[in-house]
């Protein structure tokens, strides 16, 4: 329902807000889109490997989904 609605996937924003909690590497408090049904998940971010991937944490009330994305070159 917001401004990504009716978009192409290639390039869409998929991750919104976030911040880094304070004293470690994790980012919350952010938002991440469902591109195939439209619906948005809160969400956390973890780095790991020095950056090279991406631990990505959705949450829908009291149950979560966790991926782990690769950085590609």
């Amino acid at each position: 329902t917001d401004d990504r609605k009716g978009q192409p996937m290639a390039g869409l924003e998929i991750i919104r807000g976030g911040v880094q909690e304070e004293g470690q590497e994790v980012w919350s408090g952010g938002k991440i889109l469902d591109p195939e049904n439209g619906k948005e998940y809160r969400a956390s971010f973890t780095p790991t490997e020095g950056g090279a991937r991406l631990q990505v944490r959705g949450y829908l009330g009291p149950f979560w989904r966790t991926q782990t994305w690769k950085r590609v070159q």
